[in-house]
């Protein structure tokens, strides 16, 4: 799909808005001009420094509580990543398993793969909100939830390998000279099965972030005191119209996040697929 100059021009751009998130994530308390979560209704609905009656400052703008906009955006950029990386390592290490389990063993492929397909008949984010109700939001339930329920593409791609490699000539002779189901698994089936793997949690990475969002959005994720960028698009859209801003940067922020992550993941899928290299 990517090609030449082309490929490398989305990948850079990629790369560049990654690292930027990335900085703002870690050095947050450096970089942040204000704390995120102080209150000063004097200084309420100020709008970005190009716009009259700005503030300086507050360079993107002030919210409903004269809570610095810049702030807010800078430490939100913590709880999106966090919950993206680490759902994503929760979701992978549990579906690799099951994919390697399932592609192996017979007798266990056919009850995961039924629930996997019981798993992937409910839409991901509505199965996320049924549980989120039950269990509460929270940072920690949050991550839980999107972690668990987004094991299924991992161990159907991964069991979809084993099988397609498990009747290989090393396989075989691993198994010939006495080598243990779990070395075998571990040791010589699972390097090999590494690329497609890092090709999904790409993707998930991004789909993470839009149901944190979404979920915080719907007063279901993180605390609404904590800075999220799904809480300010939840804050700010009653004040679409008198206050865009409160609510446009966030957006924006999520939406060059997703983008940067998914152009990333269709660059190595085409990188890491021999049959894309081929074309």
């Amino acid at each position: 799909m990517w090609k030449g100059k082309k490929a490398n021009g989305y990948y850079g751009f990629s790369l560049l808005v990654l690292i930027l998130f990335l900085i703002m994530a870690v050095a947050a308390p450096k970089l942040a001009l204000h704390d995120p979560n102080a209150q000063d209704l004097l200084m309420r609905f100020k709008p970005p420094f190009w716009l009259e009656g700005s503030e300086s400052g507050f360079l993107l703008g002030t919210d409903h509580l004269g809570r610095d906009l810049l702030s807010r955006i800078i430490y939100g950029s913590r709880i999106s990543i966090l919950v993206g990386v680490t759902a994503v390592l929760i979701s992978g290490v549990l579906g690799m398993v099951i994919g390697l389990l399932s592609g192996f063993y017979n007798a266990l492929d056919h009850v995961m793969m039924r629930i996997a397909d019981i798993q992937l008949a409910f839409p991901t984010i509505l199965l996320a909100l049924a549980i989120v109700a039950v269990l509460g939001g929270g940072l920690e339930n949050l991550i839980i939830v999107l972690g668990v329920t987004g094991w299924v593409p991992y161990a159907r791609v991964v069991r979809s390998e084993v099988l397609s490699i498990r009747s290989s000539d090393y396989v075989v002779a691993a198994q010939t000279i006495g080598v243990s189901d779990f070395r075998l698994l571990f040791r010589h089936i699972l390097p090999n099965i590494f690329s497609p793997v890092i090709t999904i949690a790409t993707f998930q990475v991004a789909s993470a972030i839009i149901s944190e969002s979404s979920l915080s959005f719907l007063g279901l994720g993180v605390p609404i005191d904590v800075p999220s960028w799904g809480n300010m698009l939840n804050q700010g859209q009653l004040y679409m119209e008198s206050a865009w801003w409160i609510s446009v940067f966030p957006g924006v922020s999520i939406l060059l996040v997703v983008l940067a992550i998914n152009i990333l993941g269709d660059v190595w899928r085409d990188k890491f697929n021999p049959k894309a290299k081929a074309r």
